[in-house]
């Protein structure tokens, strides 16, 4: 992977998470003083500057509360990779997304009405609802909220140990309210 695009975690001045960057804004962002480096990677770029891992801004940002988008990789952490229906947890590859009420009649592509499910059960269920299929859901698709992009920025940032610090979070995904030291 170029060095350049590796994956930082982007902190408000307050130490909330913002967002996942590419390093090359990182990088930007802290040697126009914007922001200041949280904790270093030990990959020297340049005499003297490492490559972050994640950066904290110096100034808070306010940032406006919006909706996440409906995307195939948000519905799958949203579902922590887990068919909807059997409960088995898959590889993002070997999952689809399941039209709970189906396309052919009416139901459309919306956070309450997708849900990830191995191919296996998508092939089962057809066109069909659950109900009519005999293949109750789990789990109710839940629609989005302002809590939403957290939680999926939390979900990103898991595949990164030395980020759960500041994402409140363990390796297991459970959410935790760490005292940062």
């Amino acid at each position: 992977m170029n060095l350049m695009r590796r994956p930082v975690l982007q902190l408000n001045a307050s130490y909330e998470a913002l967002r996942i960057i590419p390093a090359m804004r990182a990088l930007k962002l802290v040697t126009s003083g914007k922001a200041m480096v949280e904790l270093p990677t030990g990959k020297l770029v340049y005499p003297g500057i490492y490559l972050p891992s994640v950066i904290r801004l110096l100034v808070y940002k306010h940032v406006p509360v919006r909706l996440q988008v409906t995307t195939r990789r948000n519905i799958l952490m949203r579902d922590a990779y887990r068919c909807q229906y059997c409960g088995m947890k898959f590889h993002g590859s070997d999952l689809t997304l399941d039209h709970v009420i189906p396309r052919a009649k009416g139901g459309k592509n919306s956070w309450e009405n997708l849900a990830a499910c191995c191919r296996k059960d998508n092939h089962r269920k057809a066109d069909r609802t659950p109900e009519e299929a005999g293949m109750p859901l789990l789990r109710r698709p839940l629609p989005a909220s302002v809590h939403t992009s957290r939680f999926i920025l939390r979900s990103m940032g898991l595949e990164v140990n030395e980020w759960s610090r500041y994402l409140y979070a363990d390796s297991d995904g459970d959410r935790r309210f760490a005292v940062r030291g």
